[in-house]
């Protein structure tokens, strides 16, 4: 059984959805990756509470960190890209070659990139904070604007970078 809720952001209404004890998909309403709630899903607010608590306090700018049980479906490559994403720090970003040779791949660029365009928990596991190694902002499943959002979000925070 699927579970689910939609809460509202800054950048559109988001879709979570888990099994009742993790968090397997966080989806934009918007943008390329925009997805909605399938029809067999059951929807359990209650059963997001705290993910919904710290996606509320993230947004609010007092939360950096997200401390929620996760379990994105992912190929094993993925789940390596997965990984990597979740160790690029509040308010910095990083390449598509930079997450390459962090998993010891360092050709696979394309496919990094096409293993954050498939995370299935955007903004918890950080694929917003990839951008192109000349510095510029590439695709993303929330579309440009929410990317753009969330870096400056993170920006004003910590001043770290410019988007």
């Amino acid at each position: 059984m699927i579970y689910y809720t939609q809460v509202p952001s800054p950048i559109g209404q988001l879709t979570l959805c888990g099994d009742g004890q993790v968090l397997t998909g966080l989806y934009f309403s918007s943008g390329s990756k925009a997805r909605g709630a399938d029809p067999s899903w059951v929807k359990k607010p209650e059963y997001f509470a705290e993910a919904s608590k710290q996606l509320e306090e993230y947004f609010a700018g007092t939360r950096r960190d997200f401390d929620l049980m996760l379990k994105p479906q992912s190929t094993p490559f993925q789940g390596q890209v997965l990984e990597a994403l979740q160790t690029i720090p509040y308010g910095e970003v990083c390449s598509y070659k930079d997450i390459a040779e962090q998993i010891g791949n360092p050709k696979a660029v394309r496919a990094v990139g096409t293993a954050n365009g498939a995370n299935p928990i955007a903004i918890i596991i950080p694929c917003h904070r990839v951008i192109g190694s000349n510095g510029s902002l590439t695709g993303f499943g929330g579309g440009l604007d929410a990317k753009r959002h969330l870096l400056a979000l993170e920006k004003d925070q910590t001043g770290l970078f410019a988007t």
